[in-house]
């Protein structure tokens, strides 16, 4: 996976709206309880603007005030969104989990992950799939105005 280069580079502003406006609720997949590490950032960025996020992290029971899951398919209430933090390679795994659940909208790769076999997985099935993007800038850049 190193390297690669991300598939979809259509994904636009509009695009991003539509997501930042369907999706509500958010697994956050390697969400680190500390507090100086990008996904505790992001995530506590996400909760604050209203967002309901869901830690997926394999150890910790709480982390920004929300019970933490092993899985993303131990987590009973619907999710739209999952925001992946964890190596390009994990992507794989978690593509299967995620169409295993049938209720998630949008399968997103955070700043630096790339893997356009997961992705292109996820449009296969209907999902809109992002790579290499934060969530919290994007935010910052097409819901901020």
């Amino acid at each position: 996976m190193a390297c690669e280069i991300p598939m979809n580079s259509c994904i636009d502003d509009a695009i991003i709206q539509k997501i930042f406006r369907i999706c509500k609720n958010i697994a956050i997949i390697g969400l680190s309880p500390d507090p100086t590490k990008d996904s505790h950032k992001v995530a506590k960025y996400l909760q604050d603007r209203g967002f309901k996020i869901y830690p997926i992290y394999p150890k910790e029971e709480m982390i920004l005030g929300e019970k933490v899951y092993r899985s993303l398919l131990e987590i009973t209430e619907p999710i739209d969104m999952v925001d992946m933090f964890r190596k390009p390679e994990i992507a794989n795994s978690l593509i299967e989990e995620v169409l295993q659940r049938g209720d998630i909208k949008v399968f997103w790769l955070q700043l630096g992950i790339v893997n356009n076999e997961a992705c292109a997985k996820a449009e296969k099935h209907g999902l809109i799939a992002v790579q290499n993007k934060c969530t919290k800038m994007e935010y910052e850049k097409v819901c901020q105005r």
